[in-house]
């Protein structure tokens, strides 16, 4: 199922100027990790090879949709340089990329565009971590639990559905689920009656546009993290 033939249009053409790097990933296997969460294991077409990896890193698939085609970013999780493999976890929902995920078979081949992705852990070491995600932002978000270690970590996290409380979270213990209700205010509420004074402390938020804006604000006011120890990206549009 490759796409390479349709025009990825203005988002494209800008990409190609950055001098973005392609490469074609093909489907060698996928797991249903639970009924609306699934892990897609691909041959990396010599990616991990050209790239240093950092946490939370993320590529640009391009997914094709009524003859055009479309860009959504993706952590790379589990990437084996080594063996040339990576997954991409979708957290399912009606959309042109979880409709191929759905559909993707061993063989099956994706364009991957490498451009904009970076980050770095915070030097000096903060004095923990707070974080905010949802099920589409948490393989960026077991990325960066992986490289903190055992630093302190107070994690967040909205379920959208009940399985989701079932996803594998790297540090399950320091864990907050919180059911989506009110289009993320119900997130929103607990993440700010839980507030404390991080100012020693690293954010770091990824949810939908609207909510990552809202806990964004109060990592800043409530919890008195700086602007410059917050890293927060919205990830979906609610």
């Amino acid at each position: 199922m490759s796409d390479t033939k349709l025009s990825r249009g203005f988002a494209g053409a800008v990409l190609k100027l950055l001098r973005a790097g392609d490469y074609e990933l093909t489907v060698t296997g996928r797991t249903e990790v639970t009924p609306h969460y699934l892990r897609v294991s691909f041959e990396a077409g010599g990616l991990l090879a050209d790239r240093a990896l950092h946490p939370t890193q993320w590529v640009r698939l391009w997914f094709s949709d009524g003859g055009k085609l479309h860009q959504r970013g993706y952590t790379l999780v589990n990437p084996d340089p080594a063996n040339d493999t990576v997954d991409i976890e979708f957290a399912l929902h009606d959309g042109v990329a979880s409709n191929w995920a759905e559909r993707a078979q061993p063989g099956d081949t994706i364009e991957a565009t490498v451009l904009g992705s970076n980050f770095a852990l915070p030097d000096p070491r903060p004095a923990g971590y707070v974080i905010v995600g949802d099920a589409a932002s948490l393989p960026a978000i077991n990325s960066l639990l992986d490289a903190i270690g055992d630093a302190p970590a107070r994690i967040f996290l909205e379920a959208a559905h009940d399985d989701d409380r079932q996803l594998p979270v790297r540090r399950r213990a320091d864990v907050t689920w919180v059911d989506r209700a009110d289009a993320g205010d119900a997130l929103v509420a607990a993440v700010g009656a839980a507030a404390f004074d991080a100012s020693e402390h690293f954010g770091w938020v990824a949810c939908d546009n609207r909510t990552t804006r809202a806990v964004a604000r109060l990592l800043r006011e409530d919890y008195r993290i700086p602007r410059k120890s917050l890293k927060a990206q919205g990830y979906w549009v609610a």
